[in-house]
């Protein structure tokens, strides 16, 4: 019977079987290596997104000079951070000066006796942050004192809105720095939020110069807007 040895020989053929192939361990580590470089990347794209708006405020402030004006203040290259460095408030009170980030810092230095061109300087800082108006809250004036002179009293009604810590002279030293043939209470000093000092004032301050270092302020203030918000 034909049809049945027909239908006999099918029956007898071995089942057929599909082998897909599996990857080898190079594949393997081609994509291990693909993702991650893909992650490296997104992390880089976070922190570029994090900073554009601090390096752009810079960029503004430095490079895009609108009908070609200069800063009065020397920009501090490279700039140097808040040192872990603890000083004495008034009251005795130990303060670390890293807790002073997030807000902008001018900053003056000098003996606590505090002579005729120390006063000056505390005059004009809290002057300059007087004038920035609403934008003032951005914005602390900082007195350095560098020595262990005791402040006078008739002196500290006008240091109600200032913060005053005392650090020995070697310590400041290890972090701002005067101009060549300028003292350290020389200058007004410009600490950024994110705790940089970034810009040295030149000597002499008094109201002549008092008006540039506005000037610098105004537009650094309004060049970090975006990224900068007032208080700690």
């Amino acid at each position: 019977m034909p049809s049945a040895t027909k239908t006999s020989q099918v029956g007898e053929q071995p089942l057929g079987m599909t082998v897909h192939s599996l990857p080898s361990p190079q594949d393997l580590t081609g994509n291990a290596s693909v993702r991650t470089q893909a992650g490296r990347w997104k992390m880089l794209a976070v922190l570029l997104v994090c900073i554009a708006p601090v390096v752009a405020s810079y960029f503004t402030f430095y490079v895009v000079r609108p009908e070609g004006r200069r800063n009065f203040g020397e920009l501090i290259d490279p700039q140097r951070a808040l040192p872990d460095l603890v000083g004495r408030a008034l009251d005795g009170k130990p303060v670390n000066l890293r807790a002073l980030k997030d807000q902008w810092l001018l900053v003056s230095v000098g003996s606590g006796a505090c002579d005729a061109q120390c006063a000056r300087h505390l005059y004009i800082q809290r002057q300059l942050r007087e004038g920035l108006g609403k934008e003032k809250e951005r914005m602390d004036w900082v007195w350095l004192v560098s020595d262990e002179t005791p402040v006078a009293d008739a002196l500290l009604p006008a240091l109600k809105e200032a913060t005053v810590l005392r650090l020995a002279a070697n310590d400041l030293a290890t972090w701002l720095a005067p101009q060549p043939g300028q003292a350290l209470q020389d200058h007004l000093y410009l600490v950024d939020p994110r705790g940089k000092w970034m810009m040295r004032f030149p000597a002499p301050i008094d109201t002549q110069s008092a008006a540039k270092i506005r000037r610098d302020l105004d537009r650094l203030l309004r060049a970090s807007v975006h990224w900068d918000k007032s208080g700690r």
